[in-house]
């Protein structure tokens, strides 16, 4: 006599034992709730990561922008003392030579200094222009468009490119449609990083 609950066709059932080929709720359910705690925790590691190597960039292009200006200050300075302290000794010394000596008129005796004046003032300029392209975070805002932020983002490839950012805004400069640099919501040109 067959006892209530006993099945002729279902293995193990009905003697109180689980079917060893089918795996417990209970434990699946574990199972997924450590591989979910595991990858929230993997994900805020990576999130970390990201924030102090952000920071650190951060940091260095305001200490490269720091160093770029005082180099420009001080470049600018050797050009305002270059021209005027050439001027002035030029301007004496070779306007008595070149009049005294080789009798040339005034006109020409003073032109001479001021030329070399200016080229030396003009120099010393260009240099400092080249250093003060540093002030503009570069970097930065680079890595800012590329997450979508700023007035680049429309311009540079998505974060998960592998694209160069620094490839792209060097290739192609922000443009409307009329070939006029495109301007941000105050007014203000668009200028590649």
């Amino acid at each position: 006599m067959r006892q209530r609950g006993d099945s002729a066709h279902a293995p193990g059932a009905g003697n109180g034992r689980p079917d060893p080929d089918t795996p417990e709720p209970a434990a699946e359910l574990l199972e997924a709730l450590r591989q979910i705690g595991a990858t929230g925790r993997a994900s805020l590691g990576a999130s970390v990561d990201t924030a102090k190597a952000f920071r650190s960039l951060v940091v260095a292009d305001v200490s490269l922008a720091r160093s770029a200006l005082g180099r420009t200050l001080a470049l600018s300075g050797v050009a305002i003392a270059a021209g005027a302290s050439a001027w002035l000794l030029l301007m004496g010394a070779l306007v008595v030579f070149l009049s005294a000596r080789l009798g040339m008129p005034w006109l020409g005796a003073l032109l001479l200094p001021a030329a070399l004046s200016l080229v030396m003032a003009g120099a010393a300029s260009w240099m400092a222009m080249r250093y003060f392209d540093h002030t503009r975070l570069q970097a930065t805002r680079r890595q800012l468009a590329r997450l979508g932020i700023g007035e680049l983002a429309d311009f540079v490839p998505d974060a998960d490119s592998p694209e160069s950012t620094r490839e792209a805004t060097r290739r192609r400069p922000p443009e409307d449609g009329s070939g006029e640099p495109v301007k941000d919501k105050q007014g203000i040109d668009v200028t590649p990083p």
